[in-house]
C-alpha cells in the first residue's frame, strides 16, 4: 500500500515540476512557478523519507540525521537567498550549479563503494548500471568544479587562463575519463577499481577547471546555462541509480531546459556553442579591440538630460550589468514612474544575454516591481528604436556595440544587438569610458546621436528625478 501511495506522490511531484517550468516560461507566472514546482519537491522528499521502503520492505531510519541535514541546508540557503545583492546572482545561481553536480557525484560514489562492498555482484553492477553510475560521476564533477570556476570569475577572484594547446588537452581529459570507466565497467573484480574510480574522478575535477577557465566575457551566460543543463543530468543519474522516477524526471527536465536555454543564447549571440567553448570571446586580451582611432565623445548634464526626457513622447530604457551594480533598479523604476506622470511613453529593452546569467535584467527589474509589459524583447525592440525619442543606456555595452554590426575585426562581429543607434537621441550612463564586460571598445559613444552622463547609475536616476520633478 505505502509504494502504491509513493507513487502517487512521485506522480504528483513531476506534474508539478513541468507544471512550475511551464509557469517560469513567463515572467508574469514565474514566481508561482517556483512556488508550485517547489511544493511537489517538498512532497516528493517527505514521500520518500516516509513512505520509500528497502529492498528487505523495511522504511527508512535515521530521521534525526536526515532532517537534521535539510534544516542546516534550509537554513544557509534561505540566509544566503535572502542576503545575496542583486549583482551576486550570477555567482549565486553558479554556485547552486555547482552544488546540485557534487551532490549527483557524491550519490555515484556511495553507490560505487557500496558495490565494492558487496564485491560487484553481476546482478547489481551491470554494464548499464555502470555506464549510469560513471556518467554521474563526470558530469557532477564537470558541474561542480566548472561552476566553481564560473563563481570565482563572475565574482572577481578568478581570472581567464588559457595556454597552448589547452583544447587538445581537454579533450584527452575527457576521452581518458570515458576509456577509463569503460575499462573499468568490463574489469571488475580486478582489484584496480578503486584506482581507476578516483582516476575518473580527479580527471573529470581536472577538466571540468579547464573548461571553463579560458571562456569569458560575454560568453558566461551561455557557460552558466550549459551547467545547469550538466547539473539537471547528473541528478537524473542519481534518480536512475536510486530508480526514483521523480528525481529523474526533475533532472531530465532540468537538463533538456538547460540545453534549450543554451541553444537560445548562442542563437541570440549568433554563434554556435562549438565557437563559444573553443572560441573563448570576451577571454582576455585575445578579445580586446578598439584600437582604431574613434575620435571624441560629447558629455551631456543632468539637466540636459532631464529636458530632453521630459520632453520626449517616447522613452526607451536599456539596462545593463552596471544598474545591477549600482542597485539602481528601484530608482530606475521611480524614474519611469516621474515620466509617465508627464505623458511619457516608457519602455525597457532587454537583451537576451544582458548582464552576467540569463534574464539577468527581468530579475533586476522585477525586484523593482516594474510591469512585466513594459519589458519588450530585442526584435520587438529594435522595431520601435525609430520612434524612439531618447534610448537610455544604464550600464549596458557589448549589446549595444554596433562593431558587430559593421566591423567584421571585431571578436562580436555578428552578434544581434539592440539597434539604439536608430532612436533620435542615445544617452549612455556609464562610470568611465572603459571597455565592457567583453573587453571592446564601443562604437556607440564615439557616434553623433551619443552623449555620454557620467557616474554611479543609482546617484544619475536619483538626480535626475530630481530634475524632472523641478520641471
Amino acid at each position: 500500500m505505502g509504494v502504491s501511495i509513493l507513487s502517487i506522490v512521485y506522480i504528483i511531484g513531476a506534474v508539478t515540476f513541468i507544471m512550475g517550468l511551464k509557469m517560469m516560461s513567463n515572467p508574469a507566472s514565474a514566481r508561482k512557478g517556483n512556488i508550485v514546482a517547489g511544493a511537489g519537491m517538498v512532497a516528493a522528499i517527505l514521500g520518500t523519507i516516509f513512505l520509500f521502503r528497502n529492498e528487505d520492505g523495511t522504511l527508512l531510519k535515521n530521521h534525526g540525521w536526515i532532517f537534521g541535514g535539510i534544516a542546516i541546508g534550509t537554513v544557509i540557503g534561505v540566509l544566503s537567498a535572502k542576503r545575496v545583492k542583486m549583482t551576486a546572482m550570477p555567482e549565486m545561481v553558479s554556485l547552486f550549479n555547482g552544488l546540485g553536480g557534487a551532490s549527483a557525484t557524491l550519490i555515484s560514489v556511495v553507490e560505487f563503494n557500496h558495490l565494492a562492498a558487496l564485491g560487484f555482484p553481476p546482478e547489481k553492477s551491470g554494464a548499464g548500471i555502470m555506464a549510469i553510475l560513471f556518467s554521474g560521476v563526470i558530469l557532477g564533477n564537470i558541474t561542480f568544479s566548472g561552476s566553481a570556476i564560473a563563481w570565482g570569475k563572475l565574482s572577481g577572484k578568478f581570472k581567464d587562463f588559457a595556454f597552448k594547446g589547452q583544447h587538445i588537452v581537454n579533450i584527452v581529459l575527457l576521452l581518458a575519463s570515458i576509456v577509463l570507466s569503460a575499462v573499468l565497467g568490463g574489469n571488475l573484480g580486478s582489484g584496480n577499481e578503486m584506482l581507476l574510480f578516483y582516476s575518473v574522478f580527479a580527471l573529470s575535477i581536472i577538466y571540468g577547471v579547464l573548461f571553463v577557465l579560458p571562456i569569458g566575457g560575454a560568453d558566461m551566460p551561455v557557460v552558466i546555462s550549459l551547467l545547469n543543463s550538466l547539473s539537471g543530468l547528473s541528478a537524473a543519474c542519481g534518480g536512475f541509480l536510486y530508480d526514483n522516477k521523480v528525481v529523474f524526471t526533475g533532472g531530465i527536465l532540468v537538463g533538456a531546459a538547460g540545453t534549450i536555454l543554451t541553444v537560445l543564447m548562442c542563437k541570440a549571440m549568433n554563434r554556435s556553442l562549438t565557437n563559444v567553448l573553443i572560441g573563448s570571446f570576451g577571454g582576455g586580451s585575445a578579445a580586446a579591440g578598439g584600437s582604431k582611432e574613434q575620435g571624441a565623445h560629447k558629455e551631456i548634464t543632468l539637466n540636459d538630460s532631464a529636458v530632453v526626457m521630459s520632453y520626449a513622447s517616447k522613452v526607451m530604457i536599456v539596462p545593463g550589468y552596471g544598474l545591477a551594480v549600482a542597485q539602481a533598479q528601484h530608482t530606475c523604476h521611480e524614474l519611469q514612474k516621474m515620466l509617465e506622470s508627464k505623458g511619457v511613453e516608457v519602455k525597457y529593452a532587454i537583451h537576451p544575454v544582458a548582464g552576467r546569467m540569463p534574464g539577468h535584467m527581468n530579475v533586476l527589474l522585477a525586484e523593482a516591481d516594474v510591469s512585466y509589459d513594459k519589458l519588450i524583447e530585442m526584435e520587438q525592440a529594435n522595431d520601435e528604436f525609430p520612434s524612439v525619442d531618447v534610448v537610455l543606456i544604464l550600464g549596458a555595452n557589448d549589446v549595444v556595440n554596433p562593431a558587430a554590426k559593421s566591423d567584421p575585426a571585431s571578436p562580436i562581429y555578428g552578434m544581434p544587438i539592440l539597434d539604439v543607434g536608430q532612436a533620435k537621441n542615445v544617452i549612455v550612463n556609464k562610470r568611465s569610458m572603459k571597455p565592457g564586460y567583453a573587453g571592446i571598445e564601443n562604437d556607440l559613444f564615439f557616434q553623433p546621436k551619443t552623449s555620454m552622463l557620467f557616474g554611479d547609475a543609482k546617484k544619475v536616476l536619483q538626480d535626475l528625478v530630481t530634475e524632472i520633478k523641478g520641471m
